[in-house]
């Protein structure tokens, strides 16, 4: 910036003062920049302000005015004033502390930094221009020399020779930038820290080693050595992490890994050795950095000039595995106990099925491995699903325990797989497997049965036909295809067609009406065995439902009606019954006549027990009006009556022959027998109620003795035989309500069919007879 003095006579225009008048107009007096310039009644141009040449125009533009006092006539002049530039600036760095780090690789020929410099001064003047200059560095080492390049307003520092992290980590560079004004150069300063990372330039070295060095043969995951190293570089950097590796392991047997925090090398066995195979191993191990290594020392220093120096590797191309180091170790393998080896490990064996018990399939052979010292072992039958063989502990012989199957389950595509141990009296002792493996060939030891015994066909005017299949176990030749042949009365009825092969079709003839029919269907394999299976098969009208089971069972669930009219009928059942129960509990008073006011004993202890009543040794006695009533149960008999009237001294005696002979007993033929077995439902209410309906007889003295004893046995009889007479249904179980039932058929229901005869048709009205001409005509134009 030029500074001038206020009231500088910038400039002196002469003229005749007296008769003009100086006016100045333009930039620096009533332009930007105002009020610098003003003309005095002399003429004289003064300066009232300082101007800042970076900052104000550099060139001032005015018109300078004389005007004539007499006249007014005015004289016009342009000027033009410059501005001049000093050294009044210093120059300037982009920043006033740079930072870098650099590792110390770094190439001496490349660059560190570039930093950048200003001057706001003229910079086609001395004052504008600097230059660059290194004016300290710290520390100072004989390994590197940095220097700086200039290029305009800019600077980049190179170094020569090495960095070593060693010798420093870090240097501090103060930089200066100085103009070259005449009179006085102005400067600045900036400070660049150069920090240097480590990096590999020094080699891992053995230092010792730890560990037994052996292991027992079998043996995994054990350690065996721990390998100690030393490295200058900076610890846990990468440079300082350890990295082994192993040479003359062929069979990768081991392993070693690096602790991260001793940096000690692990040796570990992975795979089991084998002390009769070898018992030590001789490896060698080397040590290196996770990153490459790196060397440089200083050869020559040269001024002017890039230093020679020693560079490992010179190039990228070169291999540095030379230089590492390395060990060698020997590792052995102490000697254990071995288990037995079978010689093969896996037998095959070719036999017949049905072979006979005892047959010899193979015998096996093991070998003790034991180098040192030789033990004795035995053969042991491992794994046999079935217990198909048995083994000799001494000789390994396998033999058959049972009859061999081919179709047994735990065969596979004809195999049958069994193992064998071999245990050897070591310590510990140890146990070697083998493996048996059966080849079973076919024989023809299993019949042809039909896939399905039950099947459906409709009903037509002509044939119409239904396949069946039969399945055999056997293999070819003594499966499939097989021939089927029709058993019975079944001729212009059922045929098959074809009758050979192993799906075949069931004809019905249409003289084969609707309803259920049991065929018996010979089938033979190609060897002629057979067997005879049943076939139930169900005959309908397809017109109504495509599917005879389907319609079976359509029939036979209930609707949501149905099951609430049975849900109510339940209840009414139940109520009904409770009702007669008070009414047969209630205390009845009944006038009976002497002889009357006992009951009949009927040996059972619980009513309701359905087992036959054990034999009586006692004899009861009633008295009714002057009639004994004497009921005799002897050993002999299960349970029979007799019935004795006494009248005065004469002795009246009334049964039937089977009382006294212990005979069968046929309802059929004397119903009215008083011979009878009791049942476990014969209740005493029941013999309660039965001689309360003897009294309504109203039986007096003159009642014949032979009557009575016949209505008494009858009732007692008519008692015990009402569960014989209607029978006991079981109920069958088909499927739980909600769940599909396994088989979409009930029980069969036989429809003969012969259960209708034209001559019924004389009894019938004439609707019945219309209908049933409609319904059979072939048995009405019979």
């Amino acid at each position: 910036m030029r500074t001038l003095p206020v009231n500088f006579l910038l400039l002196l225009i002469e003229l005749d003062k007296s008769l003009v008048n100086f006016v100045l107009h333009g930039q620096g007096v009533d332009e930007d920049p105002k009020n610098i310039l003003s003309i005095t009644d002399t003429g004289e141009i003064r300066v009232h302000k300082k101007m800042d040449y970076e900052i104000d125009p550099k060139v001032l533009l005015l018109k300078f005015e004389a005007i004539n006092k007499s006249n007014n006539e005015v004289t016009r002049l342009g000027l033009e004033i410059k501005i001049l530039d000093i050294n009044d600036h210093a120059p300037k760095f982009q920043k006033s502390v740079y930072e870098v780090t650099v590792d110390e690789s770094h190439a001496q020929d490349k660059s560190v930094l570039t930093v950048l410099a200003t001057d706001d001064d003229d910079s086609e003047t001395n004052n504008g221009t600097f230059s660059f200059t290194i004016k300290s560095v710290t520390p100072k080492t004989d390994n590197v020399e940095f220097y700086i390049q200039q290029q305009k307003e800019s600077g980049t520092i190179y170094f020569k020779g090495c960095l070593n992290y060693e010798k420093a980590q870090k240097y501090t560079v103060l930089l200066e930038a100085k103009d070259k004004g005449k009179k006085i150069q102005l400067s600045s300063t900036s400070t660049l820290i150069i920090n240097i990372s480590d990096n590999n330039n020094n080699l891992p070295e053995f230092s010792g080693k730890t560990g037994p060095e052996k292991a027992k043969e079998r043996e995994t995951g054990v350690e065996v050595l721990r390998l100690q190293v030393t490295d200058k570089d900076v610890r846990g950097s990468k440079a300082w992490k350890a990295k082994y590796i192993i040479y003359g392991d062929k069979k990768e047997i081991f392993k070693i890994e690096t602790d991260p925090v001793t940096n000690e090398g692990i040796l570990t066995v992975v795979k089991s050795m084998d002390y009769e195979e070898q018992t030590y191993h001789n490896l060698s191990i080397s040590v290196q950095n996770e990153i490459p290594y790196f060397s440089c020392k200083i050869k020559k220093k040269v001024s002017n000039a890039m230093w020679k120096f020693n560079k490992i590797p010179p190039n990228s191309d070169m291999s540095v595995a030379d230089l590492y180091n390395s060990i060698p170790v020997t590792i052995y393998v102490e000697d254990v106990n071995d288990p037995p080896v079978f010689i093969p490990p896996v037998k095959h064996v070719a036999v017949m099925e049905n072979i006979d018990v005892g047959t010899s399939l193979t015998t096996f052979t093991a070998k003790d491995m034991d180098g040192s010292h030789v033990n004795t072992f035995s053969f042991v039958k491992g794994e046999d699903i079935d217990g198909w063989i048995t083994v000799d502990a001494k000789t390994g012989q396998v033999s058959t325990a049972i009859i061999l199957d081919r179709e047994s389950p735990f065969v596979i595509d004809g195999t049958y797989i069994a193992t064998l141990y071999a245990v050897d009296d070591g310590v510990p002792p140890l146990t070697g497997t083998g493996t048996l493996v059966i080849h079973l060939n076919d024989q023809n030891d299993n019949v042809p049965i039909l896939e399905v015994n039950k099947v459906s066909v409709c009903q037509d005017r002509e044939p119409t036909l239904v396949n069946i299949t039969a399945v055999d176990l056997d293999f070819p030749p003594y499966g499939p295809p097989f021939y089927y042949e029709l058993l019975g009365d079944v001729k212009d009825k059922w045929r098959v067609e074809p009758a050979h092969g192993t799906t075949v079709g069931l004809v019905k003839e249409n003289k084969v009406f609707s309803g259920h029919h049991l065929l018996q269907i010979k089938i033979s394999d190609q060897q002629g065995l057979y067997s005879i299976q049943n076939l139930t098969v169900t005959v309908c009208d397809c017109s109504i439902t495509p599917n005879c089971h389907v319609k079976m069972v359509s029939k036979a669930r209930m609707g949501p009606v149905a099951v609430w009219m049975l849900v109510l009928a339940v209840l009414v059942l139940t109520a009904m019954c409770l009702m007669s129960l008070l009414i047969s509990c209630k205390t009845e008073m009944i006038a009976l006549n002497e002889g009357l006011s006992h009951l009949m004993t009927t040996n059972t202890e619980n009513p309701g027990t359905d087992c036959l009543v054990p034999s009586f040794h006692k004899i009861d006695s009633y008295n009714v009006t002057g009639i004994n009533v004497t009921t005799n149960i002897n050993s002999s008999q299960k349970v029979t009556s007799q019935t004795v009237m006494h009248k005065g001294q004469q002795t009246v005696s009334q049964a039937p022959p089977s009382v006294y002979t212990n005979q069968p007993f046929n309802r059929s033929i004397y119903r009215n027998s008083t011979r009878h077995t009791y049942r476990g439902n014969f209740e005493q209410s029941s013999i309660r109620s039965s001689f309360r309906s003897m009294h309504s007889y109203k039986i007096n003295a003159s009642y014949s003795g032979e009557n009575l004893a016949v209505l008494i046995n009858q009732k007692l009889f008519d008692l015990q035989t009402r569960d014989e007479e209607h029978g006991i249904y079981k109920p069958h179980c088909y499927a739980d309500e909600g769940q599909p039932m396994d088989n979409d058929e009930l029980d069969a229901i036989s429809i003969p069919e012969d259960d209708f005869q034209p001559e019924m048709l004389r009894n019938l009205d004439s609707r019945f007879s219309q209908l049933a001409t409609i319904s059979r005509p072939d048995l009405m134009r019979r």
